[in-house]
């Protein structure tokens, strides 16, 4: 029963990341060129992981992020079984979020979904792992003592919006294969057929910063 409260948490972080969050990127757009959006759409990111950080944060962690949860994996922090059941509710909830989103977004709309980087595989999924290890990494830290807990959510959320004012102007900003996928299954076109750069490179991203933390860590000690 402890596991599923987990995955309900998880699923329902999940569902409020893509529904707030992809569903202010469609409402105030993310053009740099057109003005403030794809700023406000950062803040949102980070505004709803400090949200779901205190509300969820005690029940599963908070992670909403395969990325997240496969950093967690590979630092011994989490059981195989958790790491599946925990991807599963990610990406149901991302789905869930989305078809809400749909309800009423503006026909046609990508729902907030991510596009290559100038329609460049490489340079996308380069710049999703390096925005990814940078947001993992954090976490990673911050989390690594629990005398943090109290601003960790904090910490956590400033850094999702800090690459995503960079991330936002580049790739859409992932840093989530969850968050990638509910939005691009639902829209379908050049959104699906590019989602696997979203999935592939932050869980590149994931393992690498909790592979380069372990090893910092473990200097340290």
């Amino acid at each position: 029963m402890e596991s599923i409260k987990k995955y309900i948490a998880e699923f329902i972080g999940s569902f409020v990341l893509v529904f707030f969050a992809c569903g202010t990127a469609v409402a105030v757009g993310c053009n740099p060129d057109a003005g403030t959006g794809y700023l406000l759409t950062a803040l949102a990111f980070g505004l709803v992981i400090v949200a779901m950080a205190y509300s969820i944060g005690n029940i599963s962690g908070c992670h909403i992020n395969p990325a997240v949860s496969i950093a967690m994996l590979v630092s011994k922090k989490m059981s195989v079984k958790d790491f599946a059941g925990y991807v599963i509710a990610q990406f149901a909830g991302s789905i869930a979020g989305a078809a809400a989103l749909k309800a009423f977004a503006p026909a046609g709309s990508t729902l907030g979904s991510n596009g290559l980087y100038e329609g460049k595989i490489l340079a996308s999924i380069i710049i999703e792992i390096i925005l990814t290890f940078v947001f993992v990494l954090a976490i990673l830290g911050v989390t690594s003592k629990t005398e943090n807990a109290g601003v960790a959510g904090i910490v956590i959320g400033l850094t999702l919006t800090l690459v995503h004012i960079l991330g936002v102007q580049c790739t859409g900003a992932s840093f989530n294969p969850a968050r990638s996928f509910g939005p691009a299954l639902l829209a379908g076109g050049e959104s699906l057929e590019c989602v696997w750069v979203f999935i592939v490179a932050p869980l590149v991203g994931g393992v690498l910063a909790a592979l380069v933390y372990k090893f910092l860590a473990s200097e340290k000690e």
